[in-house]
């Protein structure tokens, strides 16, 4: 055990000297790197602290010139910020001046305005007591002095007035005429012969030729008065033995036509014969339109109705319709709409009479106001008509809702006798109500005693009352027509109103 101990002893004895001398070793060389180590890390940091307070120092030298430029830029600032203050203490003065300026012309103008109020008020009393002590004075109050003065006014001027007038028409005229020239030139190269001579005009037979003159009269005085009493336009020319009634209303042209007869059957042509025979005339054509009512009544099977309805139903024979006449086309309808009632099975008597007065109103449509449906029911109203006909007629313009069956087929007869080919001139009726129009508005001036429209639309004839209208105020008149005419109405051309004021004196000897 001991022998086996022993090498090893010997080895560790061996082994401990070289375990210490190379610890000695170490330790020696750990020591001077460790000298060598804090030498350099001394050197590091004796050169850390040199570069950082090289660093530092430079950092204070940038800070310092920044520094400097912040105190400069502010100062800069302070200054441009003491210069606005300035400024608008200044502007703040000056606002606060015109405040007080403005605040002491304020209430002077107040004052000012108070003292103009109360100096307008006694003004205003003055006057009042001057107006009332000139009314007291001359017996008048202010609308009576004020239409003296302008009545004295006019008379006194009257005649300059007039002058003036005709003066500035005569200065006009030349132009006017080679304005006319042109017109008429431009206008004959398009010239078409007219369609609507037929229903416009009336051709009077003549035994002679002689009868011209006898029908002119002195001066034309003859031929005048017939044209002011019937409202046509009579005209005479080369045609032998023959003259020409022109007018758009045929009961005007027929009563002209009647009247011209008798006084040729009776020779003796003068004013107060022609007045006669105008009056014999319109005697004579009452009857026949009374006549015409009755036939129609008694074509259509309508049972007798009241002589005034009956008579207003022959005044249809002479009106048209788009250029067809409104009894035939009344009858022609009452016949369709009685076909067509007795197919469906509803009252035909009822139908009927709807029919045949369904215009109705346009016997008298030129003078009355309204559309002639609703003339015709009031017509219809004022004779007792059964209600169940009024209602027939009033809806065939659709101005009202169908109420019966009866209605429907009034309007389908309607629509059927006005649109078979040929029984309508859209253009005739066009032109025949222009006419009744420019009568109409003519007639609706006061002191406008009779109105014709003549020359084919070109002129309208227009007489007044003299005891109502003088001279200047014809003018004025006719001045006053011309404007409403423009301003309701469209029409080619240019239409002429000729207003007339005649005075008449009549004495006779005993």
């Amino acid at each position: 055990m001991f022998s086996q101990l022993s090498p090893l002893i010997a080895a560790v004895s061996a082994l401990l000297p070289g375990l210490l001398i190379g610890y000695l070793l170490r330790q020696l060389v750990a020591s001077r790197s460790v000298s060598s180590a804090e030498s350099k890390a001394e050197g590091l940091l004796t050169e850390a602290k040199s570069k950082s307070q090289d660093i530092l120092l430079e950092a204070k030298n940038k800070a310092l010139l920044t520094l400097e430029d912040v105190k400069k830029e502010e100062k800069e600032r302070r200054d441009q910020v003491q210069k606005i203050e300035n400024l608008l203490t200044n502007k703040e003065a000056e606002l606060e001046q015109k405040s007080k300026e403005l605040h002491s012309e304020k209430e002077t103008l107040k004052t000012k305005a108070g003292e103009l109020v109360v100096l307008k008020t006694d003004l205003e009393n003055t006057r009042q007591k001057q107006l009332k002590e000139l009314e007291r004075v001359a017996g008048l109050d202010r609308q009576e002095a004020k239409a003296e003065l302008i009545a004295k006014t006019e008379e006194e001027y009257k005649d300059d007035f007039y002058k003036r007038i005709k003066k500035l028409e005569q200065e006009q005229r030349e132009e006017l005429d080679k304005k006319a020239k042109e017109i008429l030139t431009l206008a004959i190269q398009r010239y078409s012969g007219s369609h609507i001579a037929d229903v416009t005009t009336t051709v009077v037979s003549l035994p002679s030729d002689e009868v011209k003159g006898k029908i002119i009269g002195k001066e034309g005085r003859n031929i005048k008065t017939i044209e002011r009493l019937t409202g046509v336009d009579v005209i005479i020319d080369d045609t032998p033995e023959a003259l020409v009634i022109s007018g758009f209303d045929p009961v005007r042209r027929q009563v002209a036509k009647l009247a011209i007869e008798k006084l040729i059957a009776d020779g003796r042509i003068h004013p107060a014969k022609i007045e006669e025979m105008v009056e014999k005339a319109r005697t004579e054509l009452n009857e026949k339109i009374k006549e015409a009512g009755e036939a129609a009544l008694f074509e259509t099977g309508v049972g007798p109705i009241d002589p005034k309805l009956t008579y207003l139903l022959g005044r249809l024979a002479f009106r048209t319709s788009y250029g067809q006449n409104v009894l035939l086309h009344s009858i022609e309808m009452t016949h369709i709409a009685g076909m067509l009632a007795a197919e469906l099975g509803v009252d035909v008597s009822t139908t009927k009479k709807g029919a045949l007065f369904h215009d109705i109103g346009k016997a008298v449509d030129h003078e009355v106001q309204g559309t002639h449906v609703e003339i015709g029911r009031k017509i219809l109203q004022k004779f007792g008509a059964d209600e169940r006909v009024i209602k027939a007629m009033e809806a065939h313009h659709e101005e009202y809702p169908y109420a019966t069956l009866e209605s429907r087929i009034v309007q389908a007869a309607d629509a059927i006798s006005g649109a078979r080919p040929g029984a309508r001139k859209d253009t005739v009726e066009i032109y025949l109500k222009r006419l009744g129009d420019l009568e109409r508005i003519a007639g609706s001036f006061d002191g406008v005693e009779k109105s014709y429209a003549i020359q084919a639309g070109r002129e309208l004839r227009i007489f007044i009352t003299p005891t109502k209208i003088d001279d200047l105020g014809a003018i004025k008149l006719a001045k006053d027509i011309a404007k409403k005419v423009e301003d309701e109405m469209k029409y080619p051309g240019e239409i002429k109103v000729n207003v007339i004021r005649e005075t008449r004196a009549i004495e006779y000897a005993r």
